[in-house]
């Protein structure tokens, strides 16, 4: 393997983010500013908006209530 090729590594880096949190990192720079962390993640805060399956479940029930309409009608 050659000498000399492999940039240095920072154990004690420093880690920025947008949200004025900062941390330490493992990294090949000094100082790295990022714009989300764990503290301002919606997923790590709770604050993640989650897709509303019942409410699409109520939607295709609604729609399939209506196509079976027709046929009571039918009979």
């Amino acid at each position: 393997m050659r000498k000399d090729i492999h940039p240095n590594y920072y154990s004690n880096a420093k880690a920025q983010c947008a949200c004025g949190n900062t941390f330490t990192v493992g990294s090949t720079k000094e100082f790295i500013q990022v714009e989300i962390c764990s503290k301002c993640h919606p997923f790590y805060t709770g604050q993640e908006k989650i897709i509303d399956t019942m409410g699409r479940v109520e939607k295709f029930r609604k729609r399939l209530a209506k196509k079976e309409e027709p046929k009571k009608k039918r009979r």
